[in-house]
């Protein structure tokens, strides 16, 4: 069951660290498996079942070229992911001006007991 639930939602494609060190890869631009595998920590087969993971949430997209396959990010499949963590940062914000506002008025206050 974790496996389906990997495969089709992009929150729990990105939860793993190794998936997102391949899109931190493929922000360059279009690599193939081998300069991928030449890059991080990984096994060809565990790079390639990483790509297909990705590949199945539309987060990269492949192409052949001759005998090899090249993967480039497909970053628009991402929007979920942004407009979740977009609302966080809105409630942050909103936060960081209450604390703002709070402190610009104690130091009002403490202005005026020196006078």
């Amino acid at each position: 069951m974790a496996r389906a639930s990997t495969t089709s939602d992009v929150f729990n494609a990105v939860g793993d660290a190794n998936r997102r060190a391949i899109l931190d890869l493929l922000l360059t631009g279009e690599k193939a498996v081998g300069a991928i595998v030449g890059q991080i920590s990984l096994p060809q087969p565990q790079v390639s079942t990483h790509l297909r993971v990705l590949g199945d949430v539309g987060l990269v997209r492949s192409r052949a070229e001759g005998r090899r396959r090249l993967y480039c990010l497909a970053p628009e499949q991402l929007r979920p992911l942004r407009d979740w963590v977009s609302s966080y940062e809105r409630a942050i914000n909103d936060r960081l001006d209450r604390m703002e506002d709070y402190l610009v008025e104690l130091q009002r206050q403490g202005g005026h007991s020196d006078t």
